[in-house]
């Protein structure tokens, strides 16, 4: 299933994958943009990705620390899940394909646990070797969007079939500290496990810790209850399960780096989810 949006000079489609891959991809995606500004922060979203560039064998991507100098990956890279935001080359993205895939649904596709992938990026060739470059060259000849996103599922499909001993608690949890309120404790003892095990599962098979990952989905939930309404900070707050305004604006400025209306102000449908521009400056 294919959803298009063009707005402006950006062309985004989503792809959804039949199963067995959709238990662990929630979707493929192609950017094409040609961006006036050039760099954008990618905020915390609990979940991996693996994103490929057809135009330049390359990204450039700088962590959120001030001045830190940027990291050069080839066209084909995977980037692990993050407590924070990082940078990323916008004026990259003439051509970009990627794989979103569901929280923990990585490492039976990748191959490596994504708790080793935590708050960094890799080459997919240093995961998958040689097989990185070839789905590359693969993808950068293919006639059309549908043959690309047709080649891009058969190798993931593939790779699917390869032994991994991904804990069957990991779905689980995931659902269950998804809406962001419920604490490590209760969703251990709902699953049978000791809360030590269900922290160290957790974070190894999704990348950060079940706390972490509950509050990332809170802030989540907050953003996208913002966007269009016209109700407060405040009420927005306490309908996700905040504290009070300036617990919100706390998490914001984490997962972020902005306030959450400056978050607002520098994102929105001409962006990628989980975009923002990066002011100049």
């Amino acid at each position: 299933m294919l959803f298009a949006a063009t707005l402006r000079d950006v062309t985004y489609v989503v792809h959804r994958p039949a199963p067995p891959l959709s238990a662990f991809v929630e979707h493929l995606w192609w950017l094409s943009d040609r961006a006036s500004h050039s760099q954008e922060r990618v905020v915390a979203s609990g979940t991996q990705e693996l994103v490929i560039n057809l135009h330049e064998d390359l990204f450039d991507i700088r962590c959120s620390a001030v001045g830190a100098p940027a990291r050069r990956f080839a066209g084909a890279m995977v980037s692990g899940a993050y407590g924070n935001y990082f940078l990323v080359d916008s004026r990259a993205h003439v051509s970009l394909l990627g794989v979103h895939f569901r929280p923990g649904g990585a490492w039976p596709v990748l191959g490596v646990p994504p708790g080793e992938l935590a708050n960094t990026h890799a080459d997919l060739s240093a995961l998958w070797g040689e097989a990185a470059r070839e789905l590359r060259e693969r993808l950068g000849n293919a006639t059309n969007l549908q043959q690309r996103f047709g080649i891009l599922e058969a190798t993931l499909v593939k790779r699917l079939a390869r032994p991994c001993s991904r804990h069957p608690i990991t779905p689980l949890a995931v659902s269950a500290l998804g809406g962001g309120t419920a604490s490590v404790g209760r969703v251990a003892a709902q699953l049978g496990v000791s809360r030590r095990r269900l922290i160290e599962v957790f974070t190894a098979e999704v990348g950060m810790t079940p706390k972490l990952f509950g509050r990332v989905q809170r802030f989540q939930r907050a953003v996208a209850l913002a966007r269009g309404a016209t109700t407060s900070w405040a009420d927005v707050a306490s309908q996700v399960g905040y504290c009070d305004q300036s617990h919100l604006i706390r998490d914001c400025v984490t997962f972020s780096g902005f306030s959450p209306t400056r978050l607002l102000a520098n994102s929105g449908p001409e962006l990628k989810e989980n975009h923002a521009r990066q002011p100049f400056g």
